[in-house]
């Protein structure tokens, strides 16, 4: 599900920075104001269907890694509630929904706490039901943590249902919402118009809004939300784990040889692997490795038969976040031939990593490829345009170093800066009666 004009630095205003550097603290009491004086953190009630689990790790990541460098910074607490459909086997016969009934129902991920309230799901009204569901599901729960222990704001992850569910909550429970749009909740959702107009009335009704990408802002203004309240917070990348290794160790390690392609995503249609494989018919000499899975997996497979590249193809399946790094350092492009995207974490990641990469000019991916080091757009979404860019690429041989500067301007510490800025003012701004007021 799923990164111009607005830099996340830019974003911290000098008043919100100094209250920043002053320290933050809750809101409990009745009339409470947020004092950014107090020197106190700021406790966040994280609200996504998008977060990893012991059962789907790959689930979400972008959002934990957000989360995880928030808490790192010393200002945030967090809890992320994180409903799950519910399904009462476990057997694979029911695949992805055998998936849903073995999360567990609360765990913890890098010290931090997680929840996964069960909520009903109905098949072929899904999108319509959804967020009232969700919502009846998850609110007695949002109940007892109003109290025990309390937080401050909702921080809520993809529009829909989850910001629109969010925003009923916070009415309910009198807390102040913050709604991040990631991708496809605000360029494809919105394209059902019930659906449309529920994510309108959450931006609305929401304190803050935050995308990931000024593409993203630029759709979210096509919804007639009004362009002031939104701030780009683009993604940003963890420097020390996608950072240059040993590249030749890595690459004899893995037996390649010569100039190597590298996708990582789901296996569908909308991610284009197809292309990249259809690209690779025309380029010579190129080993392509494709880290993922999904339902298109037979169908590439067959399609690398069918074009006799077979040989050249290598499905190395679901690699664990923590170990991509050395395959984007393998690598001497990473392929996105998405036909849209947010704001892709491949793309970060693999620049971090020294590898520039060529994707399609979709989402937040020009904000990102703006210097020749990190790599080349793919201007139509057709093999011969990703062979094409290739061969630029190729030819001009772009210094890994630099591609490395590049990354080092796209970490997560400005980030950070501004979303806690943006935290505070969200907060100061509110004035609370008592919360756990009914719907």
């Amino acid at each position: 599900m799923m990164v111009e004009s607005t830099h996340p630095a830019d974003a911290t205003s000098a008043p919100a920075t100094a209250a920043l550097n002053a320290g933050v603290a809750p809101i409990n009491g009745p009339g409470a104001r947020f004092d950014a004086s107090a020197g106190r953190t700021i406790h966040l009630l994280v609200f996504t269907s998008l977060y990893p689990n012991a059962a789907q790790p790959g689930h979400g990541v972008f959002v934990e890694e957000r989360l995880r460098h928030l808490v790192a910074s010393g200002r945030i607490t967090a809890t992320v509630v994180a409903p799950v459909p519910w399904f009462p086997f476990r057997h694979r016969f029911f695949g992805a929904y055998a998936t849903f009934a073995a999360v567990p129902k609360q765990e913890t991920r890098h010290g931090i706490r997680i929840l996964h309230p069960r909520y009903p799901v109905i098949p072929k009204l899904g999108m319509n039901v959804t967020p009232f569901l969700m919502y009846r599901a998850v609110l007695p729960l949002l109940r007892k943590l109003v109290a025990e222990p309390g937080f401050d704001l909702i921080d809520a992850h993809y529009f829909y249902p989850d910001g629109v569910v969010a925003a009923r909550l916070g009415e309910a429970l009198d807390k102040p919402v913050v709604i991040s749009a990631r991708g496809s909740d605000v360029t494809w959702i919105p394209r059902f118009r019930r659906a449309r107009r529920r994510i309108q009335r959450a931006a609305q009704s929401a304190a803050a809004l935050i995308t990931v990408s000024q593409a993203l802002k630029d759709s979210l203004v096509d919804l007639d939300v009004d362009s002031a309240r939104i701030t780009v917070l683009r993604n940003g990348v963890d420097l020390q784990r996608f950072a240059p290794r040993d590249r030749m160790a890595l690459r004899e390690k893995l037996g390649v040889q010569g100039p190597v392609w590298l996708t990582v995503s789901h296996l569908v249609e909308l991610k284009g692997i197809h292309i990249v494989i259809e690209a690779l018919a025309l380029v010579p000499d190129v080993t392509l490795l494709i880290a993922g899975k999904g339902p298109q997996e037979h169908e590439l497979r067959q399609l690398a038969d069918r074009l006799g590249l077979a040989a050249r193809v290598r499905f190395l399946g679901a690699i664990p976040h923590a170990q991509l790094c050395g395959y984007y350092n393998v690598a001497d492009a990473m392929v996105l031939a998405s036909s849209r995207e947010g704001m892709p974490n491949v793309v970060l990641e693999s620049i971090a990593c020294g590898t520039p990469v060529l994707a399609t000019a979709v989402g937040g991916v020009p904000e990102l490829i703006t210097t020749p080091q990190a790599g080349e757009l793919i201007r139509e979404r057709r093999p011969e345009a990703l062979a094409l860019a290739w061969n630029t690429l190729h030819a001009r041989q772009p210094d890994r170093k630099a591609t490395r500067q590049h990354g080092e301007t796209l970490g997560w510490r400005p980030v950070v800066d501004a979303q806690n800025a943006l935290y505070a003012r969200v907060l100061s701004a509110a004035v609370r009666p008592t919360s756990g007021s009914s719907t």
